[in-house]
């Protein structure tokens, strides 16, 4: 069809992707992304090119496709977002959280932010791109995975590790998140991802001496593991800031008029509104426990007692912050990993940040763009083992009252409408011209 704009069809294929339930429980279980996947291949199959669902494990399906650019040349851009989404309890919603329904001008439904939105945006503006014969400069490789939400190992990572010439010729990639807009002192600003934390998920096992309830027990392994997670969770981590940071925060003083002390970082992130607890959490390394597990009955002392512990690095910190809880942990509890991922960081400059920020501004002229670090993780942490620089760029102009970021894993997660057709324009502009 002809004529008919990206803008046009996004609403209603972000819908129908949220009305596939992907819940992603971390334990390769669940309905999958096989649906959700194939649904995705057809609509690039109607367009004209050709798709490929590529399987890891009986239901965990991720779609790549290729788009040929004028200049064969030039390296190639993977545009990519993944189909899982963490699981929502439906009874803590205001609706049903697989619905896809549209209420008061925003679609509601989990991954209506986490990241079907931005998924609909890529299909939307390729189905357009084809539809009207436009052909991008450079070769443009459209993916859509499996299983982001528990680190990638059935999506993203194990597409690198296996079918790595899919992304032949490729130096960067854009994904989640960033793009989007927040109002700082005032003014709308954009926020551009140009680096991520790293991930280290860590199992504490604490070992002892098991027995019966009744008996004196100097030996408790449950004791043991109490007292390290105590430690590890008390821990205060010193206010760090990576080049990325100290950037962001130069450019919210510029904004604000407010300067940034190290000694009370909440003087400015109280300049940031519902964004100063995504941005807090940047500015230092985190370690959250959140899972303990021992024993099996009420009287018998087991042996051994574990506990899952969420830590997220600064850039270039993994070893050091490893060794600091082990410390903390002390004698007897051992610390090895569960899943562990690189942190990234990479430059706020050159061809394709000019052009992501030129697309943001020709739709919000003299909107200003800055680059900000993301506490969580993304799928380019596995692209980046094949030397691809990723960023975050899912453009979304947002209204003030919205806290975009905290629906991110939350209850009752939506996203307006009028972003989601912003997002496409400006994806659709920097995929046409760059």
């Amino acid at each position: 069809m002809p004529g008919l704009r990206g803008e046009d069809e996004v609403v209603g294929i972000c819908q129908d992707l949220i009305r596939f339930d992907t819940s992603n429980y971390g334990n390769n279980e669940g309905p999958g992304e096989r649906l959700a996947a194939e649904y995705t291949a057809r609509l690039i199959d109607e367009v004209g090119l050709s798709p490929e669902i590529h399987e890891s494990a009986p239901g965990r399906a991720s779609v790549v496709a290729r788009m040929a650019g004028k200049n064969p040349s030039l390296p190639a851009l993977v545009v990519h977002g993944h189909l899982d989404v963490v699981p929502a309890q439906k009874e803590d919603w205001s609706v049903d959280p697989f619905s896809g329904e549209e209420r008061d001008g925003l679609i509601w439904g989990r991954g209506a932010v986490d990241m079907k939105d931005m998924d609909a945006m890529i299909l939307s503006v390729l189905r357009q791109m084809s539809r009207d014969g436009v052909q991008p400069e450079r070769d443009l490789i459209f993916g859509f995975f499996a299983d982001e939400e528990a680190g990638g190992n059935y999506g993203a990572s194990w597409l690198v590790d296996n079918k790595p010439e899919l992304f032949e010729g490729a130096t960067e990639a854009i994904s989640e998140v960033g793009g989007f807009s927040s109002t700082i002192g005032g003014k709308r600003a954009y926020l551009l991802q140009t680096a991520e934390k790293g991930i280290s998920w860590l199992r504490m096992t604490a070992h002892g001496r098991a027995g019966h309830g009744s008996q004196i027990n100097t030996d408790n392994a449950v004791t043991r593991l109490a007292r390290a997670v105590a430690h590890v969770g008390d821990h205060v981590w010193p206010i760090e800031l990576t080049d990325t940071t100290r950037e962001f925060v130069e450019r919210v003083t510029e904004l604000t008029g407010v300067e940034f002390d190290a000694n009370d970082p909440e003087k400015l992130l109280a300049e940031l509104g519902t964004l100063s607890r995504f941005v807090g959490a940047t500015l230092q390394n985190t370690a959250n426990p959140t899972l303990l597990k021992s024993g099996y009955k009420h009287n018998v002392i087991p042996g051994q007692a574990d506990a899952l512990i969420d830590v997220r690095t600064l850039p270039g910190q993994e070893e050091s912050v490893l060794e600091i809880i082990r410390h903390l942990a002390g004698d007897g509890v051992d610390v090895t990993y569960d899943h562990h991922d690189v942190s990234l960081e990479v430059p706020f400059s050159g061809a394709l940040v000019d052009s992501m920020i030129g697309a943001l501004q020709a739709e919000d002229p003299g909107a200003p763009v800055l680059p900000y670090t993301l506490s969580g993780g993304t799928d380019n942490k596995s692209l980046s083992r094949l030397g691809i620089t990723g960023y975050g760029f899912a453009p979304l102009q947002l209204p003030d009252d919205l806290d975009f970021t905290g629906m991110f894993h939350g209850v009752d997660e939506r996203v307006p409408t009028e972003s989601l057709k912003f997002g496409t324009r400006v994806l659709n502009r920097l995929l046409t011209t760059y």
